[in-house]
């Protein structure tokens, strides 16, 4: 069997859709397939990206072109100039990128939140957002007016000691300033604070930490952008980290 088509049969048995850090690691359990390079993770990444009847969905996120129609439906639809503000692509947008740091975040041996309003969405692959994350409820680690401000933010990690870790703010069309405006409520936590958005978002997120009312923020450097692109990259190493007999 060619490399192709081992591709081709993985992302098959994925049900037609499959991120690239998830054919790094099932695409070898395919036997017939023999991947003599030093570089096998390049060489399914080119393959994604090059062959007829694969076609990209959302970085990382790839598709077969026969299921198209049926994945559309699951609102797994290409983002386009045109489309990209559109409520299905946005919702889609949302759950996936949640999704993605839910799992990091297990990987990290993180307790996970997402808000009650988005625990029936679904990620790529029909689960729920609450089956991915390992909280219900977020701990009671400050006072409620703190805890209550903390309740609406996209994800939460949470340490061992049920202290907030880091939070993230996904986003895709919303205006930044009001993720920045709960950060600035929530800046005496030794937390990391993050915006994840789209690259083409990030000078907009520097005007908007220039304005004096983030003054300390921006000071004590207190927030991070993190592009859609670079958290993919992050998520993929991950989950080849996890096809290792030992990890250090």
């Amino acid at each position: 069997m060619k490399q192709y088509e081992a591709v081709i049969e993985t992302i098959e048995r994925l049900g037609g859709v499959a991120t690239l850090g998830e054919l790094n690691r099932e695409v070898f359990k395919i036997k017939d397939c023999k991947w003599n390079t030093k570089t096998p993770f390049a060489s399914i990444r080119r393959i994604v990206q090059t062959t007829n009847g694969i076609y990209k969905i959302r970085p990382g996120l790839y598709g077969l072109e026969k299921y198209r129609k049926q994945i559309e439906e699951r609102g797994m639809v290409v983002e386009t100039d045109k489309n990209k503000n559109a409520e299905d692509v946005t919702l889609f947008n949302h759950s996936y990128y949640q999704g993605i740091l839910l799992i990091i975040g297990k990987y990290h041996n993180m307790q996970t939140f997402i808000p009650k309003q988005d625990k029936n969405k679904k990620f790529y692959n029909g689960k729920r957002l609450q089956e991915l994350s390992t909280l219900s409820e977020q701990p009671p680690y400050s006072y409620p007016q703190f805890t209550k401000r903390s309740a609406t933010i996209d994800v939460i990690w949470f340490n061992n000691r049920n202290m907030p870790h880091s939070f993230f703010e996904i986003e895709h069309s919303t205006d930044i300033q009001n993720s920045l405006l709960k950060f600035n409520d929530l800046q005496d936590f030794h937390a990391r604070m993050v915006i994840v958005a789209d690259i083409n978002r990030k000078p907009e997120f520097e005007a908007k930490m220039r304005f004096h009312a983030f003054d300390e923020l921006r000071m004590d450097k207190r927030v991070a952008f993190l592009s859609y692109d670079a958290l993919v990259k992050q998520y993929e190493m991950e989950l080849e980290k996890q096809s290792f007999g030992f990890i250090l």
